[in-house]
């Protein structure tokens, strides 16, 4: 498994407090927001959220309309070995 620089932004974020969170549009589109503890929530690559989730570095409660990613223990692991 190989971290991109996205993926490192991502998973460094929610270490520092920052919520990701998938929301359903009207349409049924998926739109992937990172909510960080001060400022706007920015849009982020849905490939990379997947990449993330298949690997097991991040975890969705699959809570409709709005669903929220947790860091794993592998995921906060995979940050600390850099």
């Amino acid at each position: 498994m190989r971290l991109s620089p996205v993926h490192r932004y991502i998973l460094r974020a929610m270490l520092d407090g920052a919520a990701l969170k998938a929301h359903r549009t009207l349409d049924g589109a998926k739109v992937h927001l990172l909510h960080p503890l001060a400022g706007p929530a920015e849009p982020v690559d849905p490939a990379a959220v997947e990449y993330l989730r298949r690997h097991g570095l991040i975890a969705s409660n699959m809570k409709f309309p709005v669903a929220t990613y947790i860091l794993t223990e592998a995921g906060a692991a995979a940050m600390m070995k850099r």
